[in-house]
């Protein structure tokens, strides 16, 4: 008896987010878009094929501990001061770098402009555009005025095609661009399914790994802005950076999300231009530079990004409701904190809240989600509230208790020597942090506060 012939089944694909379902619906369950599900043809899988990765590392050999090699493989140092920092110092040989971002933020033209300064330093980069043709990559490159002899453009999906490159190649660098838009042929699903990603993601680490040549993997992101699909790629991978910032805003915000070389919660700032993204330098100077300094309900905070000090501008607004439910509304903070120090300054302070809409917001597109900034939050939200601003020269950091009480927080001095860096001549900090004998900064006086109310009777000018 003839063997009858198995038929290909009928998946839908999401084009925004990779998602699969069994039957097509005008929304999709996981990205909530509407009309991105795609009919794709599904083959059958081939039985008994060799599982993905077999033979990779077929002549290696367990090495002891105690003779590997202490200073391991030399760093890729970039130009870019700023993007070395989020990497830690530099691009590792060998590592497996996941870059995500929403869709326009820039993920591709900041990958282009370090490909072309490692072609240009080091040797030969390949740059795999799965989503775009060559001629626009081309097109970008002029833009950007990018036009190097060791970087080549390779407009690829399948990833079996793309290793044969890299193997005879031999790069010291690759960019993948993106790795949903890559598939395996040797599997069942559609491109961009979990299956998918993970196969293509693994035969490319593993091939970066064999050889030490550093992959980067460009990831989608959903409506929230989190890495499309399940946090497997996160896992996989040794570095996870996060490219943030408004569309319609110049400043970009590069965050190292994860990173097994480097100091996690790093992050660089960028501007983007027509020449691309150009690094700043001074990133404090930059979200002070259009302050009103008397103005109320404006206070500035001492954050640490990493291990760097920034200082930004908290900006509150209180005005009075005649609604039943007053809103609260915060752009770079998270809501729960918020909601915690309006709470406190009506219980401890006394500053009845309950009639008012509170708006805060963080100036330049930043997010601050240490809790040194909880006084300045409070300090400006109180400042709106009594019409009073805050002194023109006080930097403001601190963690607000439930009781009202001031808690100390990390690196005092590095927060300070960036305040007189920016000409602050006076800090407000909770007091217990002046008793651990930490040197300080000389040209700043440091002005302890055992409470929130103690804090705004310094802070606020009357």
């Amino acid at each position: 008896m003839a063997k009858t012939k198995t038929q290909s089944k009928v998946q839908y694909v999401c084009s925004a987010c990779g998602s699969v379902q069994m039957k097509w619906l005008g929304k999709c369950p996981d990205c909530e878009e509407w009309n991105t599900l795609e009919e794709v043809e599904v083959r059958p899988a081939e039985k008994n094929r060799s599982p993905v990765g077999v033979g990779t590392f077929q002549n290696i050999q367990p090495v002891s501990l105690a003779h590997i090699p202490k200073d391991g493989v030399p760093r890729l140092v970039l130009g870019n001061s700023e993007l070395n920092r989020v990497l830690g110092g530099g691009i590792v040989p060998g590592s497996g770098v996941l870059v995500g971002g929403d869709p326009g933020i820039g993920k591709s033209t900041i990958l282009l402009q370090m490909a072309a300064e490692v072609a240009r330093t080091s040797g030969v980069v390949l740059y795999v555009s799965a989503e775009e043709s060559d001629h626009q990559i081309g097109r970008r490159a002029q833009r950007l005025g990018i036009s190097e002899e060791r970087l080549f453009v390779l407009p690829e999906i399948v990833v079996e095609q793309i290793l044969e490159h890299i193997e005879r190649m031999k790069p010291v660098l690759v960019i993948v661009d993106s790795i949903q838009a890559i598939y395996n042929e040797a599997g069942s699903s559609a491109a961009g399914s979990v299956s998918q990603v993970r196969d293509s993601a693994s035969l490319l680490l593993r091939l970066g790994k064999q050889y030490n040549i550093p992959i980067f993997l460009v990831g989608h992101v959903t409506k929230d802005g989190t890495i499309a699909g399940p946090r497997i790629l996160e896992h996989m991978v040794d570095v996870v950076l996060q490219l943030e910032g408004e569309r319609f805003h110049a400043y970009r915000l590069l965050r190292s999300v994860k990173n097994r070389f480097g100091s996690t919660n790093e992050v660089g700032i960028f501007e983007m231009s027509e020449g691309g993204m150009t690094e700043v330098r001074n990133p404090s100077e930059m979200f002070l530079a259009e302050r009103l300094p008397n103005a109320a309900g404006s206070a500035i905070a001492v954050s640490m990004e990493g291990t760097r000090p920034l200082l930004v501008e908290v900006q509150a607004l209180s005005s009075h409701t005649t609604f039943s439910q007053p809103r609260r509304t915060g752009n770079g903070i998270d809501l729960n904190r918020l909601l915690l120090l309006t709470a406190v300054l009506s219980k401890r302070v006394g500053i009845n809240l309950s009639d008012q809409d509170v708006f805060v917001n963080i100036v330049g597109g930043m997010k601050i989600v240490e809790p040194a900034a909880d006084l300045a939050i409070a300090v400006a939200i109180a400042s709106s509230f009594r019409s009073l601003p805050v002194a023109a020269d006080v930097a403001i950091l601190g963690e607000v208790g439930l009781s009202g009480e001031l808690r100390s927080v990390g690196q005092l001095g590095r927060r300070l020597h960036e305040a007189v860096k920016l000409g602050f001549s006076r800090a407000l900090a909770p007091r217990n942090m002046l008793r651990r004998g930490e040197t300080l900064p000389s040209g700043i006086e440091v002005i302890g506060a055992r409470t929130l109310r103690d804090a705004l009777d310094v802070a606020l000018v009357s």
